[in-house]
């Protein structure tokens, strides 16, 4: 037998539902909230739907709520959200004949849609610029170690010699990447779908445009159905934040990997190590764990934005606006954890610079030069003197012998022997071939490991951030001005 609540609503919805997300929605909404709410009354008032003294009737009450403390407006049973309890404190503040006026041509629909889009702003922002100054501790860190020799891997084998700098623009470039996706984030978030209403638009003689810029979007969403339908403003954050969890990741796996004391490549400063209750000689760098950790959280957070708005009808409904506030707020507010945390370990890293030089050509990692050296100097086909390298670098393992002792003698011996093959090429370029620094130096092409073209990439790089952080400056700018606006507007009206 079913057993009915007395009254909306039911006890276990309104504990798991409706309390958390009044919550949410005063941690995000109330300011964009008492923004829009100024905005609208502005626009009404200035397309002659309400009266001068409406319009100053809403302000003023909108002014003494804004003054209350926001943890005041306390949950209330019966009041369903944020929405209706500010609307029920205008309406006792202004009177039911002009508080009751601000829902005119608006609906809880294009309004919390607004709501998200104003609250992702400064987040994105925020997230925008700690990927930045991360972006600078990079460059900074790179530009002392243009001339660390270091091996790089591929497939996780010692493949050839570059330089630590070589490999962080390598990770910077992916980081300017992921720059240019919040950008495009943002500007696919900063669009107005106020005027929109619930569905269909309004009858009244509304000015969506005036609205638009009295809130700093850069534009309104045309269609009203996309206004209350759209969720690739949400989607563009959680591809955004997913790319740039996978960078931060494969970055991450490479730093656990160079601290530990197999590689000895890095020092984690002393306080971001944490020590054993047990093993005194331990000093774990626990905080790349951490980093692990909260970037795999990040990742989950925005795989969940992208799920929640799978499969969901194209319209209004409840899968994309309070249930997908703990996810989409909560994914850049992990992204900015994590970049301000991995900018200070970045900032204090400290580098092996001569065990990684000694590291750098061990494991034969030079004789592709030799095999190029082959090619240029004794006119083989590069397969063929690729051939030769390779019998070499068998005889040398056979036998044990490391890499510094390989010789020409050698070289021609194998080449002969096995190859049938009589070489002249000198001890001298048989040296200068499979000297680590020769080898990094030799790579002038553009993007290369050499350290004057590694310089150019990361001066370009340096620029591309210069731009990245001019664009922020201007949208903060802008917004700054629109609230200016906004402000000047409602002066006018209260004066």
């Amino acid at each position: 037998m079913s057993s009915a609540s007395a009254s909306f609503p039911h006890p276990l919805y309104e504990e798991y539902v409706l309390k958390p997300f009044y919550e949410d929605a005063k941690k995000y909404y109330w300011g964009p909230m008492l923004a829009a709410n100024r905005a609208h009354v502005v626009m009404l008032w200035r397309c002659e739907i309400i009266s001068r003294e409406n319009a100053k009737a809403l302000l003023d009450a909108l002014a003494k709520v804004e003054s209350l403390d926001v943890d005041q407006l306390r949950y209330r049973r019966g009041v369903e959200d944020l929405f209706f309890a500010v609307e029920g404190r205008l309406i006792e503040l202004a009177g039911e004949s002009h508080g009751g006026n601000l829902q005119l041509a608006r609906s809880r629909n294009d309004l919390g849609y607004a709501l998200t889009r104003l609250a992702l702003r400064p987040l994105l922002l925020t997230a925008a610029a700690d990927l930045h100054n991360f972006r600078e501790s990079l460059l900074a860190f790179a530009r002392e170690h243009l001339d660390t020799l270091m091996p790089g891997y591929t497939h996780t084998q010692p493949a050839q010699p570059t330089t630590m700098a070589h490999y962080i623009a390598g990770i910077l470039a992916c980081l300017q990447r992921d720059s240019a996706r919040l950008r495009f984030a943002y500007a696919t978030n900063n669009q107005s779908p106020l005027g929109a209403a619930a569905l269909t638009g309004t009858a009244f003689p509304i000015d969506r445009e005036l609205t638009a810029r009295l809130l700093g979007f850069d534009e309104i969403q045309l269609s009203t159905y996309d206004s209350i339908g759209a969720s690739d403003n949400m989607t563009d954050v959680a591809g955004a934040l997913s790319t740039l969890g996978v960078n931060l990741s494969r970055f991450t796996k490479d730093m656990l990997f160079w601290a530990t004391q197999e590689s000895g490549a890095i020092h984690i400063d002393e306080s971001f190590l944490q020590i054993s209750s047990i093993m005194p000689q331990k000093r774990n760098p626990v905080v790349l764990e951490h980093l692990r950790a909260r970037i795999s959280r990040m990742m989950a957070q925005a795989q969940g934005i992208t799920l929640q708005c799978h499969n969901i009808p194209f319209g209004d409904t409840q899968d994309i606006e309070d249930e997908i506030i703990p996810l989409l707020f909560g994914s850049l507010e992990t992204a900015t954890e994590v970049l301000r945390l991995y900018g200070a370990v970045i900032d204090t890293l400290g580098v092996n610079v001569e065990h990684l030089r000694l590291r750098a050509g061990a494991g034969f990692t030079t004789v592709t030069e030799l095999a190029d050296t082959l090619a240029r100097e004794c006119d083989l086909p590069f397969r063929q003197a690729h051939g030769v390298v390779s019998a070499l670098v068998n005889y040398a393992q056979e036998n044990a012998i490391p890499p510094g002792q390989l010789s020409a003698k050698m070289l021609r011996d194998v080449a002969a022997e096995r190859l049938d093959l009589q070489l002249e090429l000198s001890e001298a370029q048989m040296a200068r071939a499979l000297d680590p620094h020769a080898f990094v130096a030799a790579r002038v092409v553009p993007g290369g490991a050499a350290p004057e073209a590694t310089a150019a990439v990361l001066d370009a790089q340096t620029e591309a951030l210069r731009h990245d952080r001019g664009w922020l400056s201007d949208t903060r700018a802008s917004l700054s001005a629109a609230e200016q606006r906004l402000g000047d507007e409602v002066k006018a009206l209260q004066a």
